[in-house]
């Protein structure tokens, strides 16, 4: 329990620099013409291949962040 303790930091850190840089390669939906009203074909697209890998990914990365922090709430 002591080693969860004083590892559970280092795991957070991690997965959220890896949270973060999945974030920012995403491509954002909307782009530089969302800053002009253009929405209305952009926001159709299948994501794939990539994109698709990278948003599933994050997800994950979200859960298993959410996950450790309550674990931390828990034990302390």
């Amino acid at each position: 329990m002591q080693t969860l303790i004083s590892v559970l930091p280092y795991i957070q850190i991690g997965l959220s620099a890896l949270l973060i840089g999945a974030i920012l390669l995403q491509q954002s939906a909307a782009g530089l013409g969302g800053a002009f009203g253009d929405n209305f074909s952009s926001g159709f697209h299948t994501k794939r291949g990539f994109e698709k890998t990278l948003f599933t990914s994050s997800i994950v990365i979200a859960v298993l962040f959410v996950i450790s922090a309550l674990v931390a709430l828990l034990i302390r």
